[in-house]
């Protein structure tokens, strides 16, 4: 797929600030918190998985502070939702951002939603302001980023981008049985008046807002950290079948037990994956056990593996590894290895970065440009057209917990950044 050109318009550095200048932090911060509510759970996180009840509950706020505004909201068939604020010449491919409304089952307040507030403050700061771009600038939230319900994540944009059919999604079910269908018609029933997109529609630029999810920014002092590129990341499912039997009975040569097999070919695999740098990310996040009673050998283990590295051969080479390693060390059992999710490493754009290091240096922000370690929904949209970052500090660098937290002068930082490089992309009159 052929990526536009950036477009060539811009703005005089006097309107780029008066625009992020209004950015009101008081606001962004509140609608944070307002946020926060829906899937509250203990010790300040949020249980806001994808296309549950929370995550609708959480579109409609957003659509009724979109809607107040006076701006255009539609979704598409995977319920991406889309705010738009019209441009001068609204034929135009439109300037994009945003990130998504989905947590971890014990996530945090910050993840994703920033991205998603930080461009709905940038639009009421422009009306504030009385500005008028020449393109329509567009926020947006996409489904289903984190994969913690339905797996993998990213659907959204990979849908969008047509990285991935949306028919291919539809049958995966979560942990209960409910199938990716069934949770997408409730949510697209949930708001039945929004007009329908369609995916791959062209567009100008992408810009996403996020918090760092690490802990370099913290450390240094710094607000905003400009992203040049996202490290590569493989994904797969390790099956290994046993056979049970009595705990109290069965010698240990005799057994067949799926748990003591699993440990040999994740210790197999820890040993596989080191790496003198430490650049590799090698992480087992789910450990199923069939069935799981104290007093039987298990018959069954399923366990996940997040590999990422930013080097695409060191990542296709450890990752090829994978299934031939779990087979060797399955001892008696047998051991199945599915790759479920796999994106190469991607570079964004130097004009883009560039226009983003601008609006700091415009506004005297502190910033450092940086590789983003995680995955993000930017990954798909660098494919299919000239696509940015931008991170601001989270407390220690941590996040997918419901001790992440980020300061709301950071988040009005990063935000005032995003909105000074939106007006020079999207130009003004």
């Amino acid at each position: 797929m052929v990526i536009d050109s950036p477009p060539k318009v811009s703005t005089s550095r006097e309107i780029r600030l008066t625009a992020a200048q209004a950015v009101r932090e008081n606001r962004l911060w509140q609608r944070h918190v307002a946020m926060a509510r829906i899937g509250a759970i203990p010790g300040n996180g949020v249980n806001r998985q994808c296309l549950t009840h929370e995550d609708i509950r959480a579109r409609a706020l957003l659509i009724s502070w979109a809607k107040a505004r006076g701006y255009r909201v539609t979704v598409d068939d995977i319920a991406n939702l889309f705010i738009r604020r019209a441009g001068l010449d609204d034929s135009a491919p439109p300037i994009v951002t945003g990130s998504h409304m989905d947590t971890q089952p014990a996530g945090g307040r910050f993840d994703g939603i920033y991205g998603v507030l930080a461009g709905l403050e940038a639009l009421e700061a422009l009306d504030d302001q009385g500005l008028q771009t020449q393109r329509p600038i567009e926020v947006v939230a996409w489904t289903n980023e984190e994969g913690s319900r339905f797996s993998p994540g990213a659907m959204g944009s990979a849908v969008f981008t047509g990285a991935r059919l949306l028919e291919d999604c539809l049958p995966v079910t979560d942990l209960e049985g409910i199938r990716f269908e069934s949770a997408l018609h409730q949510t697209l029933n949930a708001t039945p008046s929004l007009e329908r997109v369609p995916f791959r529609r062209r567009l100008g630029a992408y810009i996403e807002a996020h918090i760092e999810q690490g802990p370099e920014l913290e450390a240094k002092g710094l607000p905003v950290g400009i992203v040049t590129g996202i490290q590569g990341s493989r994904w797969f499912l390790v099956k290994v079948e046993g056979e049970s039997a009595h705990a109290g009975t069965t010698s240990l040569r005799a057994r067949k037990d799926a748990v003591r097999s699993a440990v040999n070919i994740i210790s197999a695999l820890q040993d596989m994956m080191h790496d003198g740098d430490d650049q590799v990310r090698f992480t087992v996040g789910r450990f199923d056990v069939t069935p799981n009673s104290p007093n039987t050998v298990a018959e069954e283990v399923m366990f996940s593996i997040d590999f990422r590295h930013p080097d695409a051969a060191v990542l296709e080479t450890k990752a090829q590894r994978i299934s031939e390693i779990s087979k060797r060390f399955a001892g008696p059992c047998k051991a199945t290895v599915v790759e479920t999710f796999n994106r190469a490493p991607s570079a964004f754009g130097a004009d883009i970065v560039g226009r983003l290091e601008q609006a700091a240096q415009d506004l005297d922000i502190g910033y450092q440009t940086m590789a983003s370690g995680a995955f993000h929904d930017a990954n798909f949209l660098s494919e299919v057209c000239p696509t940015a970052m931008l991170f601001v500090p989270c407390e220690r660098g941590i996040s997918h917990n419901p001790a992440e937290n980020a300061k709301p002068e950071d988040l009005a930082a990063g935000t005032r950044v995003l909105t000074a490089a939106l007006i020079d992309l999207a130009g003004t009159v």
